[in-house]
């Protein structure tokens, strides 16, 4: 047993050194801080590495046919009301969405931005379940009542009952309401004077679009759109105003779910208006997004790259507006994969950042070391050359011996000697007695450099001859 200790004892790359050998220095006590404080800035920098999952990115070809895409919007109008505002969508495949209600939001803001009402309908008040019961009370209890929608029902049992399925027949036929003050149901329900209410108002629309994934637009325009011999149409008329102003703030833009690290460079995006109309235009290109996270969840997301311009509406002679042009990338440029980095790397690596920086330190606090010790061995020598030391001519052969301790002051024997002064002429040797030497006579002691004794000596009688 105890000849394997003491072979395992044999084995150890580690020799131990007594303390009492240990020489401590202030620029080895630098480096260990340095090394130390750089040690744990690298530790806590892998260490966040490994907590954090890694993200890989990836470029495919979308080959996906059929797929709807998801817009998500947030805006705000300042300067323009709720009752006048309406959304549009349409794409290059023909399909069009006109006066879009559904899954739509609108608040009604006064001119401090405070809410005053949150409603779902579209262009003024909520829409009523029984709109027999708007038209007083002779009419409360008829069921029978049918009003007419002024020539533009298609069947002789069609009705519009309001003033908003008038506008809604009129925009079927292509025809704009320009005069609403005519239409019975309008001036019942007070069309034009809720508008006039409301304006100075804004209007906060947010919510989403389920559109066709091909390239399109959608916008934000006043009035009610229509097609007239193929034309899209907005009809403005019946608000009886020539300019709008269509300053906006876009508190969210998205085109499909979230997902981590997904930046979206229209949110928070504003325009001031200072035209008396015009045309906003943001051209964005939406590149498809699959977004896979640690536990295998996948998100079918976009992101898109955006640029803006506005055009006066004297110069483009076209419908005031915001309007987004979107169009969709063929490559599903990205795939984010998240992945943790194993705990094995993560040790590997700490391993190497703690050896690493200890071996280069402990390379640098050597180099410091030897260099310190050689530089000042040589300013030594060049202080004790830097003296000129003569013996006086009462002696024919001196001996200038330097020594770790200063000599007694009686008759002693020296083995070695660190330097030799002949004559006037002297040089740096070791002196080695192969029999000693008797000093006979202490002349004095010259001066002391780094606690080494120049004393001046005279050998009455050599034993051998000094080598």
């Amino acid at each position: 047993m105890n000849g394997i200790i003491s072979k395992l004892r044999n084995l150890d790359a580690y020799p131990k050194i007594n303390e009492d050998f240990y020489s401590r220095t202030l620029s080895g006590g630098v480096i260990t801080v340095a090394s130390s404080i750089l040690m744990l800035l690298l530790f806590f920098s892998e260490l966040q590495l490994y907590l954090h999952a890694a993200t890989e990115t990836k470029l495919i070809v979308d080959t996906s046919r059929g797929e709807t895409l998801r817009i998500n919007f947030d805006v705000t109008f300042p300067s323009l009301s709720c009752s006048v505002l309406s959304i549009d969508a349409m794409d290059i495949s023909g399909e069009q969405h006109l006066d879009v209600k559904h899954d739509i939001i609108k608040k009604r803001l006064d001119s401090l931005g405070n809410v005053i009402e949150t409603r779902q309908d579209g262009i003024g008040a909520p829409k009523v379940e029984k709109p027999l019961q708007r038209h007083g009370g002779r009419l409360e209890h008829n069921e029978t009542y049918c009003g007419s929608c002024y020539g533009a029902e298609v069947t002789d049992e069609d009705c519009c009952n309001t003033c908003e399925e008038v506008r809604e027949a009129y925009l079927k036929k292509g025809w704009a309401l320009s005069n609403p003050d005519i239409i019975d149901q309008c001036k019942r329900e007070g069309f034009l004077q809720r508008i006039k209410n409301e304006d100075g108002e804004g209007c906060n629309v947010y919510g989403f679009l389920e559109v066709n994934k091909v390239a399109g637009n959608f916008h934000f325009a006043p009035g009610k759109s229509f097609q007239q011999s193929g034309v899209l149409v907005h009809e403005l008329l019946a608000f009886q105003k020539d300019s709008f102003n269509l300053s906006h703030h876009i508190n969210r833009l998205a085109f499909g779910e979230y997902f981590p690290g997904v930046i979206n460079p229209l949110d928070s995006v504003q325009w001031t208006q200072d035209m008396a109309s015009g045309m906003y235009e943001y051209f964005i290109k939406v590149v498809p997004t699959v977004y896979t996270d640690v536990s295998g969840h996948t998100i079918q997301s976009n992101q898109f790259s955006v640029t803006e311009h506005f055009g006066t509406g004297e110069r483009l002679q076209s419908l005031p507006g915001v309007f987004f042009f979107y169009d969709l990338s063929p490559i599903k440029v990205v795939t984010f994969t998240e992945e943790h980095i194993s705990f094995l790397h993560f040790l590997t690596n700490v391993c190497a950042i703690v050896g690493g920086v200890f071996t280069v330190s402990g390379i640098l606090d050597s180099f410091i070391y030897h260099g310190q010790k050689a530089i000042k061995k040589k300013m030594e020598i060049d202080t004790i050359y830097s003296r000129e030391v003569q013996l006086s001519n009462e002696f024919p052969l001196g001996i200038l011996s330097f020594s770790k301790t200063n000599l007694p002051l009686s008759p002693m024997k020296v083995e070695k000697l660190d330097y030799i002064l002949c004559n006037k002429c002297y040089f740096p040797m070791i002196c080695i007695f192969s029999e000693t030497a008797l000093i006979m006579q202490m002349i004095h002691t010259f001066l002391k450099v780094d606690g080494l004794s120049f004393v001046a000596i005279h050998l009455q009688k050599h034993e051998k001859e000094i080598i």
